[in-house]
Protein backbone atom coordinates (compact mmCIF):
# COMPACT_ATOMS: atom_id res chain seq x y z
CA UNK A 1 0.00 0.00 0.00
CA UNK A 2 -0.33 2.28 -1.59
CA UNK A 3 -0.75 -0.11 -5.15
CA UNK A 4 -0.81 1.59 -8.69
CA UNK A 5 -3.95 2.46 -9.46
CA UNK A 6 -3.32 2.76 -13.35
CA UNK A 7 -7.36 4.07 -14.77
CA UNK A 8 -9.10 6.21 -11.72
CA UNK A 9 -11.92 6.52 -13.95
CA UNK A 10 -13.50 3.03 -13.92
CA UNK A 11 -15.62 1.77 -11.17
CA UNK A 12 -14.18 0.53 -8.11
CA UNK A 13 -15.07 -3.03 -8.36
CA UNK A 14 -12.85 -3.27 -11.67
CA UNK A 15 -10.22 -1.90 -10.00
CA UNK A 16 -10.27 -4.63 -7.39
CA UNK A 17 -10.70 -7.10 -10.06
CA UNK A 18 -7.36 -5.71 -11.82
CA UNK A 19 -5.09 -5.57 -8.17
CA UNK A 20 -6.46 -8.71 -6.19
CA UNK A 21 -7.21 -10.98 -9.92
CA UNK A 22 -10.38 -12.76 -7.59
CA UNK A 23 -13.45 -13.85 -10.07
CA UNK A 24 -16.56 -12.47 -9.41
CA UNK A 25 -17.67 -15.27 -7.12
CA UNK A 26 -15.01 -14.78 -4.94
CA UNK A 27 -15.84 -10.94 -4.62
CA UNK A 28 -17.43 -11.77 -1.48
CA UNK A 29 -14.38 -11.51 0.37
CA UNK A 30 -13.54 -7.60 -0.83
CA UNK A 31 -17.49 -7.16 1.01
CA UNK A 32 -16.53 -8.15 4.07
CA UNK A 33 -12.81 -6.71 4.16
CA UNK A 34 -14.85 -3.07 3.40
CA UNK A 35 -17.26 -3.91 6.26
CA UNK A 36 -14.92 -4.50 8.86
CA UNK A 37 -13.24 -1.11 7.67
CA UNK A 38 -17.01 0.34 7.94
CA UNK A 39 -17.11 1.63 4.40
CA UNK A 40 -20.31 1.46 2.24
CA UNK A 41 -20.48 -1.53 -0.11
CA UNK A 42 -22.05 1.42 -2.86
CA UNK A 43 -18.33 2.49 -3.26
CA UNK A 44 -17.62 -0.30 -5.25
CA UNK A 45 -20.30 0.82 -7.98
CA UNK A 46 -18.89 4.52 -8.28
CA UNK A 47 -16.13 5.51 -10.19
CA UNK A 48 -12.81 5.41 -8.10
CA UNK A 49 -11.59 9.23 -9.14
CA UNK A 50 -14.85 9.74 -7.08
CA UNK A 51 -13.83 8.15 -4.13
CA UNK A 52 -12.74 10.79 -0.90
CA UNK A 53 -8.94 10.45 -0.27
CA UNK A 54 -10.00 8.04 3.25
CA UNK A 55 -12.67 6.26 1.27
CA UNK A 56 -9.89 5.37 -1.28
CA UNK A 57 -7.20 4.49 1.48
CA UNK A 58 -9.94 1.93 3.01
CA UNK A 59 -10.18 0.24 -0.81
CA UNK A 60 -7.12 -0.40 -1.04
CA UNK A 61 -6.39 -1.55 2.22
CA UNK A 62 -9.00 -4.48 1.64
CA UNK A 63 -7.63 -5.63 -1.43
CA UNK A 64 -4.47 -5.48 0.19
CA UNK A 65 -5.46 -8.32 2.70
CA UNK A 66 -7.94 -10.13 0.36
CA UNK A 67 -5.13 -12.03 -0.29
CA UNK A 68 -4.39 -14.40 3.10
CA UNK A 69 -1.07 -15.66 1.89
CA UNK A 70 0.56 -12.30 0.78
CA UNK A 71 3.17 -10.26 3.26
CA UNK A 72 1.79 -6.82 3.48
CA UNK A 73 3.89 -3.65 3.46
CA UNK A 74 1.97 -0.36 3.98
CA UNK A 75 3.30 2.96 3.69
CA UNK A 76 2.10 5.69 5.41
CA UNK A 77 -2.07 4.91 5.61
CA UNK A 78 -2.83 7.63 8.02
CA UNK A 79 -1.85 10.71 5.64
CA UNK A 80 -5.67 11.16 4.43
CA UNK A 81 -7.47 9.92 7.40
CA UNK A 82 -9.16 11.89 10.05
CA UNK A 83 -9.24 11.14 13.74
CA UNK A 84 -11.92 8.46 13.52
CA UNK A 85 -10.78 7.49 10.38
CA UNK A 86 -7.74 6.60 11.75
CA UNK A 87 -8.93 4.79 14.81
CA UNK A 88 -11.25 2.48 12.20
CA UNK A 89 -8.07 1.88 10.24
CA UNK A 90 -5.81 1.41 13.52
CA UNK A 91 -8.56 -1.31 14.82
CA UNK A 92 -8.67 -3.21 11.41
CA UNK A 93 -5.03 -3.61 11.62
CA UNK A 94 -4.91 -4.48 15.20
CA UNK A 95 -6.47 -7.97 13.73
CA UNK A 96 -4.06 -8.54 11.19
CA UNK A 97 -1.15 -10.18 11.57
CA UNK A 98 2.54 -10.49 9.50
CA UNK A 99 2.85 -7.25 7.96
CA UNK A 100 4.86 -3.94 8.23
CA UNK A 101 3.85 -0.60 7.99
CA UNK A 102 5.60 2.63 7.79
CA UNK A 103 3.82 5.45 9.99
CA UNK A 104 4.94 8.56 12.34
CA UNK A 105 1.50 8.77 14.43
CA UNK A 106 2.30 7.43 17.88
CA UNK A 107 -1.75 6.95 18.36
CA UNK A 108 -2.86 4.92 15.87
CA UNK A 109 1.15 2.91 15.84
CA UNK A 110 0.58 1.77 19.55
CA UNK A 111 -2.40 -0.60 19.33
CA UNK A 112 -1.20 -1.95 16.27
CA UNK A 113 2.02 -2.99 16.44
CA UNK A 114 4.48 -5.78 18.51
CA UNK A 115 7.86 -4.99 17.24
CA UNK A 116 9.71 -1.79 16.27
CA UNK A 117 12.24 -2.00 13.20
CA UNK A 118 13.98 1.67 13.89
CA UNK A 119 16.46 2.87 10.70
CA UNK A 120 19.07 4.75 12.74
CA UNK A 121 21.40 7.18 10.82
CA UNK A 122 24.24 4.31 11.09
CA UNK A 123 22.46 0.87 11.83
CA UNK A 124 19.41 -0.94 12.10
CA UNK A 125 17.84 -1.74 15.97
CA UNK A 126 14.62 -4.53 16.41
CA UNK A 127 12.72 -3.51 19.44
CA UNK A 128 10.02 -5.65 20.82
CA UNK A 129 6.99 -3.76 21.54
CA UNK A 130 5.01 -0.69 20.61
CA UNK A 131 6.27 2.97 19.78
CA UNK A 132 5.95 3.58 22.86
CA UNK A 133 8.57 0.86 23.78
CA UNK A 134 10.87 2.19 21.08
CA UNK A 135 10.21 5.71 22.34
CA UNK A 136 11.25 4.62 25.97
CA UNK A 137 14.73 2.86 24.74
CA UNK A 138 15.45 5.40 21.98
CA UNK A 139 15.24 8.34 25.13
CA UNK A 140 17.91 6.19 27.32
CA UNK A 141 20.27 5.33 24.34
CA UNK A 142 20.00 9.47 23.77
CA UNK A 143 20.60 10.21 27.25
CA UNK A 144 23.16 7.65 27.67
CA UNK A 145 25.22 8.74 24.08
CA UNK A 146 24.75 12.33 25.33
CA UNK A 147 26.25 11.57 28.56
CA UNK A 148 29.06 9.80 26.51
CA UNK A 149 29.44 13.10 24.33
CA UNK A 150 30.23 15.13 27.31
CA UNK A 151 32.97 12.77 28.40
CA UNK A 152 34.12 12.77 24.85
CA UNK A 153 34.31 15.80 24.63
CA UNK A 154 36.25 16.70 27.65
CA UNK A 155 38.78 13.52 26.05
CA UNK A 156 38.83 15.49 23.01
CA UNK A 157 39.73 18.45 24.72
CA UNK A 158 42.39 17.48 26.52
CA UNK A 159 43.93 15.22 23.92
CA UNK A 160 44.13 18.39 21.85
CA UNK A 161 45.88 20.53 24.33
CA UNK A 162 48.48 17.67 24.90
CA UNK A 163 49.03 17.28 21.26
CA UNK A 164 49.66 21.37 21.57
CA UNK A 165 51.90 21.38 24.65
CA UNK A 166 54.15 18.17 23.22
CA UNK A 167 54.96 20.18 20.06
CA UNK A 168 55.43 23.16 21.76
CA UNK A 169 58.10 21.87 24.07
CA UNK A 170 59.69 20.42 20.94
CA UNK A 171 59.69 23.36 19.38
CA UNK A 172 61.05 25.22 22.34
CA UNK A 173 63.98 22.25 23.29
CA UNK A 174 65.42 22.63 19.64
CA UNK A 175 65.25 26.36 20.25
CA UNK A 176 67.32 25.95 23.38
CA UNK A 177 69.72 23.62 22.34
CA UNK A 178 70.38 25.10 19.31
CA UNK A 179 70.80 28.89 21.41
CA UNK A 180 72.62 27.07 23.89
CA UNK A 181 75.56 25.31 20.75
CA UNK A 182 75.84 28.95 19.83
CA UNK A 183 75.94 30.90 23.40
CA UNK A 184 78.75 28.34 23.74
CA UNK A 185 80.66 29.01 20.24
CA UNK A 186 80.95 25.30 19.95
CA UNK A 187 81.54 24.35 16.70
CA UNK A 188 78.47 23.56 15.06
CA UNK A 189 77.94 20.52 12.88
CA UNK A 190 74.98 21.64 11.11
CA UNK A 191 74.23 18.43 9.49
CA UNK A 192 73.93 16.55 12.99
CA UNK A 193 71.99 20.03 14.40
CA UNK A 194 69.62 19.39 11.09
CA UNK A 195 69.37 15.67 12.14
CA UNK A 196 68.78 16.25 15.20
CA UNK A 197 65.68 19.25 14.74
CA UNK A 198 64.21 16.57 12.16
CA UNK A 199 64.22 14.10 14.54
CA UNK A 200 62.54 16.12 16.73
CA UNK A 201 60.17 17.11 14.62
CA UNK A 202 58.88 13.77 13.26
CA UNK A 203 58.21 12.80 17.07
CA UNK A 204 55.76 15.99 17.55
CA UNK A 205 54.24 15.20 14.57
CA UNK A 206 53.73 11.17 15.40
CA UNK A 207 52.38 11.97 18.50
CA UNK A 208 50.33 14.67 17.06
CA UNK A 209 48.50 12.34 14.33
CA UNK A 210 48.63 9.63 17.26
CA UNK A 211 46.48 12.11 18.92
CA UNK A 212 44.08 13.22 15.67
CA UNK A 213 43.41 9.40 15.47
CA UNK A 214 42.32 9.05 18.88
CA UNK A 215 40.24 12.07 18.52
CA UNK A 216 38.77 10.48 15.48
CA UNK A 217 37.97 7.30 17.34
CA UNK A 218 36.06 8.91 19.83
CA UNK A 219 34.06 11.35 17.95
CA UNK A 220 33.14 8.15 15.29
CA UNK A 221 31.64 6.54 19.50
CA UNK A 222 28.95 8.78 18.84
CA UNK A 223 26.44 6.96 16.27
CA UNK A 224 22.87 7.43 16.25
CA UNK A 225 21.64 10.26 18.98
CA UNK A 226 19.78 13.00 16.92
CA UNK A 227 21.00 16.03 18.02
CA UNK A 228 19.08 18.60 15.81
CA UNK A 229 19.30 22.48 16.58
CA UNK A 230 15.92 23.89 17.61
CA UNK A 231 13.75 25.04 14.95
CA UNK A 232 11.74 28.40 15.33
CA UNK A 233 9.27 30.35 14.12
CA UNK A 234 9.52 34.08 12.12
CA UNK A 235 6.94 34.96 14.49
CA UNK A 236 6.32 38.48 15.23
CA UNK A 237 3.60 39.24 18.43
CA UNK A 238 0.99 42.00 17.77
CA UNK A 239 0.26 44.10 20.68
CA UNK A 240 -2.99 44.65 20.11
CA UNK A 241 -5.15 43.99 19.39
CA UNK A 242 -6.11 41.17 21.49
CA UNK A 243 -8.84 39.08 19.29
CA UNK A 244 -7.11 38.82 16.10
CA UNK A 245 -9.74 36.63 14.46
CA UNK A 246 -13.56 36.55 14.76
CA UNK A 247 -16.39 34.09 13.27
CA UNK A 248 -19.58 34.63 14.10
CA UNK A 249 -22.26 32.30 13.01
CA UNK A 250 -20.61 31.14 10.13
CA UNK A 251 -21.76 28.51 7.36
CA UNK A 252 -20.80 28.96 3.97
CA UNK A 253 -23.43 26.67 1.00
CA UNK A 254 -22.82 25.82 -2.49
CA UNK A 255 -25.27 24.05 -4.30
CA UNK A 256 -26.03 20.79 -2.26
CA UNK A 257 -22.90 21.45 0.14
CA UNK A 258 -22.99 23.04 3.41
CA UNK A 259 -20.48 23.58 6.62
CA UNK A 260 -21.34 23.27 10.01
CA UNK A 261 -22.53 26.57 11.54
CA UNK A 262 -19.08 27.23 13.43
CA UNK A 263 -18.42 30.32 15.95
CA UNK A 264 -14.96 31.07 17.45
CA UNK A 265 -12.31 33.54 18.68
CA UNK A 266 -8.59 33.68 17.52
CA UNK A 267 -7.27 35.69 20.70
CA UNK A 268 -3.09 36.51 21.02
CA UNK A 269 -1.14 33.62 22.08
CA UNK A 270 -3.89 31.35 21.00
CA UNK A 271 -3.30 27.72 18.89
CA UNK A 272 -6.72 26.74 17.97
CA UNK A 273 -6.88 23.87 16.94
CA UNK A 274 -9.88 22.97 14.01
CA UNK A 275 -10.98 19.37 14.37
CA UNK A 276 -13.78 17.25 12.41
CA UNK A 277 -13.97 14.58 10.02
CA UNK A 278 -12.74 14.52 6.15
CA UNK A 279 -14.98 16.82 4.04
CA UNK A 280 -16.65 18.76 6.43
CA UNK A 281 -15.35 21.88 5.99
CA UNK A 282 -12.16 22.58 7.36
CA UNK A 283 -10.09 23.81 4.68
CA UNK A 284 -12.90 25.47 2.95
CA UNK A 285 -13.49 27.65 6.54
CA UNK A 286 -9.94 28.33 6.47
CA UNK A 287 -9.74 29.91 2.70
CA UNK A 288 -12.69 31.62 3.43
CA UNK A 289 -11.18 33.59 6.61
CA UNK A 290 -7.93 33.88 4.35
CA UNK A 291 -9.91 35.57 1.73
CA UNK A 292 -9.07 32.97 -1.18
CA UNK A 293 -11.50 32.70 -4.17
CA UNK A 294 -14.05 30.03 -3.60
CA UNK A 295 -17.40 29.51 -4.89
CA UNK A 296 -19.59 29.57 -1.89
CA UNK A 297 -22.06 32.07 -0.06
CA UNK A 298 -21.29 33.02 3.06
CA UNK A 299 -24.02 33.71 5.96
CA UNK A 300 -22.34 35.08 9.36
CA UNK A 301 -19.53 37.24 9.38
CA UNK A 302 -15.63 37.03 9.42
CA UNK A 303 -13.43 39.51 11.31
CA UNK A 304 -10.14 39.68 10.89
CA UNK A 305 -7.64 42.38 12.46
CA UNK A 306 -5.85 45.07 10.16
CA UNK A 307 -2.07 44.90 8.93
CA UNK A 308 -2.20 41.44 10.37
CA UNK A 309 1.20 39.58 8.33
CA UNK A 310 -0.28 36.27 8.16
CA UNK A 311 1.45 32.93 6.81
CA UNK A 312 -0.45 29.94 5.61
CA UNK A 313 0.64 26.41 4.75
CA UNK A 314 -2.01 24.86 2.88
CA UNK A 315 -2.53 21.20 3.10
CA UNK A 316 -0.90 20.01 -0.58
CA UNK A 317 2.19 19.53 -1.77
CA UNK A 318 2.06 21.18 -5.00
CA UNK A 319 4.96 23.14 -4.87
CA UNK A 320 6.98 24.16 -8.68
CA UNK A 321 10.49 25.03 -8.80
CA UNK A 322 13.31 25.82 -7.38
CA UNK A 323 13.45 26.75 -2.95
CA UNK A 324 15.38 30.01 -4.23
CA UNK A 325 12.65 30.96 -6.66
CA UNK A 326 10.19 29.55 -4.31
CA UNK A 327 11.48 32.04 -0.88
CA UNK A 328 11.94 34.89 -3.52
CA UNK A 329 8.68 34.83 -4.40
CA UNK A 330 7.53 35.19 -0.77
CA UNK A 331 10.06 38.06 0.14
CA UNK A 332 11.73 35.69 2.17
CA UNK A 333 15.90 35.45 2.56
CA UNK A 334 16.64 32.30 0.72
CA UNK A 335 19.34 31.80 3.14
CA UNK A 336 16.61 32.05 6.09
CA UNK A 337 14.94 29.18 4.44
CA UNK A 338 18.05 26.76 3.62
CA UNK A 339 18.46 27.71 7.38
CA UNK A 340 15.17 26.05 8.38
CA UNK A 341 15.74 23.28 5.77
CA UNK A 342 19.20 22.10 7.04
CA UNK A 343 17.80 21.98 10.98
CA UNK A 344 14.75 19.47 9.71
CA UNK A 345 17.72 17.22 8.58
CA UNK A 346 16.99 18.53 4.61
CA UNK A 347 20.28 17.47 2.64
CA UNK A 348 22.29 20.14 1.38
CA UNK A 349 22.04 18.58 -2.98
CA UNK A 350 18.47 19.09 -2.84
CA UNK A 351 18.48 22.76 -2.68
CA UNK A 352 18.87 23.37 -5.91
CA UNK A 353 17.30 20.71 -6.72
CA UNK A 354 12.65 20.90 -8.29
CA UNK A 355 10.54 21.19 -5.67
CA UNK A 356 8.20 18.45 -7.80
CA UNK A 357 10.64 16.31 -8.20
CA UNK A 358 11.15 15.92 -4.45
CA UNK A 359 9.45 12.53 -2.24
CA UNK A 360 6.40 14.10 -0.41
CA UNK A 361 8.15 14.33 3.01
CA UNK A 362 10.92 16.82 1.55
CA UNK A 363 8.64 18.88 -0.21
CA UNK A 364 6.33 19.04 3.39
CA UNK A 365 9.51 19.87 4.45
CA UNK A 366 10.33 22.99 2.02
CA UNK A 367 6.35 24.22 2.70
CA UNK A 368 7.11 23.94 6.19
CA UNK A 369 10.27 26.01 6.30
CA UNK A 370 8.67 28.59 4.02
CA UNK A 371 6.16 29.06 6.45
CA UNK A 372 8.80 28.90 9.35
CA UNK A 373 10.71 31.64 7.89
CA UNK A 374 7.69 34.23 6.76
CA UNK A 375 7.64 36.82 8.85
CA UNK A 376 4.09 36.39 11.01
CA UNK A 377 1.94 37.47 13.02
CA UNK A 378 -0.77 34.79 12.75
CA UNK A 379 -0.53 31.25 11.35
CA UNK A 380 -2.84 29.07 9.71
CA UNK A 381 -1.35 25.73 9.14
CA UNK A 382 -3.68 22.87 7.59
CA UNK A 383 -2.48 19.35 7.98
CA UNK A 384 1.20 20.25 8.54
CA UNK A 385 2.68 16.92 9.62
CA UNK A 386 1.40 14.90 6.64
CA UNK A 387 4.43 12.81 5.34
CA UNK A 388 6.94 13.93 8.20
CA UNK A 389 9.10 11.91 10.20
CA UNK A 390 9.38 11.62 14.10
CA UNK A 391 12.04 13.59 14.68
CA UNK A 392 10.85 16.63 12.74
CA UNK A 393 7.12 15.98 14.28
CA UNK A 394 8.90 16.75 17.88
CA UNK A 395 10.49 19.66 16.47
CA UNK A 396 7.14 21.70 15.17
CA UNK A 397 6.04 20.89 18.59
CA UNK A 398 8.67 21.68 20.63
CA UNK A 399 8.90 25.23 18.52
CA UNK A 400 5.02 26.12 18.67
CA UNK A 401 5.14 25.15 22.89
CA UNK A 402 8.50 27.21 23.43
CA UNK A 403 7.03 29.70 20.98
CA UNK A 404 3.63 30.35 21.41
CA UNK A 405 2.62 31.78 18.42
CA UNK A 406 -0.82 32.73 17.32
CA UNK A 407 -2.07 29.52 15.69
CA UNK A 408 -5.33 28.31 13.40
CA UNK A 409 -4.60 24.53 13.20
CA UNK A 410 -6.07 21.83 11.09
CA UNK A 411 -4.67 18.16 12.25
CA UNK A 412 -5.34 14.77 12.82
CA UNK A 413 -2.90 13.84 14.84
CA UNK A 414 -4.04 13.44 18.49
CA UNK A 415 -0.51 14.22 19.84
CA UNK A 416 0.09 17.27 18.07
CA UNK A 417 -3.42 18.81 19.35
CA UNK A 418 -2.94 17.84 23.02
CA UNK A 419 0.38 18.98 23.41
CA UNK A 420 -0.15 22.01 21.32
CA UNK A 421 -3.76 23.62 20.78
CA UNK A 422 -4.97 25.99 23.67
CA UNK A 423 -8.82 26.00 22.27
CA UNK A 424 -10.93 23.32 19.90
CA UNK A 425 -13.34 23.94 17.84
CA UNK A 426 -15.07 20.77 16.69
CA UNK A 427 -17.23 20.71 13.54
CA UNK A 428 -20.06 18.29 13.82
Amino acid sequence: YPQMVVDKNIPTIEVVKKLTQLEEYDLWKIEIELDKLQVNQEVLQQQFSTLSPGERTKVLLAILFVDESGFQLIDEPTNHLDIEGRRIVSEYLKSKKGFIVISHDKTFLNPVIDHVISINRTDVDVYKGNFDTWQENKDRQDQSELNQKDQLKKDIHRLHETAVKRENWSNQSESQKNKKHYTEKVNLDKGFLGHKSAKMMKKAKTATKRANEAIDEKQSLLKNIEIEEPITLNYEEVKHPDVLVTVDNLQLQHDEIKTPLVDFKVKRNDVVAVLGPNGIGKTTIFKQILGLPQPFKQSGKITVANNLKISYLPQDNELQGNIKQLAMNKKIQPEMVYSNLRKLGFERYLFEQPVENMSQGQRRKVALALSLSQKANLYFWDEPLNYLDVITRQQIIDAIKKQHPTMLLIDHDLDLIDEVSTKKVELH
